[in-house]
């Protein structure tokens, strides 16, 4: 070894412990000094053994030279096998079924009561009378007869046929009668027919029990034959005489008559079954099928069934886009019907409280006044 080597590797073994200043100002006691003299000599160039020797003087401890790692030739070991460590089985969560329809709950509630899905929806989410969640204060609510349809494959082929009919010819008719005929003209022509309806309305109001409204349509009937030119205009409704039309399929329905079947007549569109006799009881009283000249009841018919139709143009819009024509002409009617029937009991008769357009409860439908009549010789 040179004879600087032992310094040389103090200095460096120095280096990294300048922050232990004890090692310049604490004297070594002559055991330390030979330990700390023959582990530096062990150390030689070994910078770090050199520095475990300094670190060993300073702490008091005697400092453990091991000799130096030499290469060594890595050979293949074979690894033991690990012995399994018993641990606790993992808890796997429990794997969650897709809902599908199948597994979903299926409600008590029959699916045949008559409401819809969205009505069911509904009372799902605020609840029912029954339940405790209708105010307690409004009035018991009207109970409707639901829609009775078993003939419903018949009406649907029966349905087909008409909507073929008004296609081409009923509807082409009602378009060319707006186009060509102004406003005014087509106000008068509906007010005529209008009033012609107004006997068969006070006859029917009277046998259902309201003497008041049968009065009104009977004044509807004069005030407006005489002063309204024949019908023509409507001065009655100047004169707030409402303008109720009641038949007698209503009169049937008012006497108990409550849920009838549906029933869709050929050309005459929906009906019930109770409506249909309705239709042969009115019959008699019609003003227009007393006419006994055909020339000139067939061409009054045929303009009357132009005017209702053309009356009936503002609700295509909303057959075009609907899924099943069928169901939505067949709902509405019924519910239109419905209301005509006892929608005036509502409100225990007072029908002063309920908006004009309520009170107003004609319905633009082939009236009565187009059943055909047997020709006469004397047409």
């Amino acid at each position: 070894m040179r004879p600087h080597a032992p310094l040389i590797a103090l200095v460096l073994a120095c280096v990294p412990l300048f922050g232990h200043a004890q090692i310049l100002t604490r004297p070594l006691s002559g055991q330390q000094r030979e330990e700390f003299e023959r582990c530096m000599k062990e150390a030689g160039d070994d910078a770090a053994k050199a520095r475990a020797c300094v670190k060993a003087s300073i702490d008091g401890e005697p400092a453990t030279t091991e000799p130096a790692p030499t290469p060594v030739t890595a050979e293949p070991v074979t690894p033991e096998p690990a012995t399994p460590v018993p641990s606790e089985p993992a808890t796997t969560p429990t794997p969650v079924e897709p809902t599908t329809p199948e597994t979903q709950p299926q409600t008590e509630q029959p699916q045949t009561d008559g409401r819809t899905q969205a009505e069911r929806d509904y009372d799902a989410l605020y609840g029912t009378p029954d339940e405790g969640y209708a105010d307690p204060n409004l009035p018991t609510p009207a109970v409707m007869p639901t829609v009775y349809d078993p003939w419903e494959r018949y009406n649907r082929q029966m349905h087909r046929f008409n909507n073929a009919v008004d296609r081409g010819v009923a509807r082409p008719l009602a378009r060319g009668y707006v186009k060509v005929v102004p406003r005014p003209f087509r106000l008068g022509v509906s007010n005529f027919f209008n009033n012609l309806g107004q006997p068969v309305s006070a006859v029917n109001a009277l046998l259902q029990g309201k003497p008041k409204q049968a009065g009104q349509s009977l004044g509807r009937f004069v005030l407006n034959t005489t002063l309204g030119i024949g019908g023509i205009f409507d001065p009655a409704s100047d004169a707030k005489l409402p303008n109720r039309s009641e038949d007698f399929g209503q009169t049937l329905g008012v006497w108990g008559w409550k849920n009838s079947r549906f029933f869709e007549l050929p050309l005459f569109g929906p009906r019930t079954v109770r409506d249909t006799f309705g239709l042969v009881g009115d019959a008699p009283l019609s003003p227009l099928r007393q006419v006994e000249a055909d020339r000139v009841r067939i061409p009054l018919q045929g303009l009357q069934l132009v005017d209702v139709r053309s009356q009936l143009l503002a609700t295509d819009s909303f057959r075009e886009g609907a899924e099943d024509d069928y169901t939505l002409v067949r709902d509405a009617w019924m519910q239109r019907r419905n209301y005509q029937i006892w929608g005036d009991r509502m409100n225990g008769d007072q029908t002063d409280t309920l908006p004009d357009y309520l009170q107003d409860d004609s319905n633009p439908q082939v009236p009565v006044d187009a059943l055909p009549v047997m020709p006469t010789d004397g047409g």
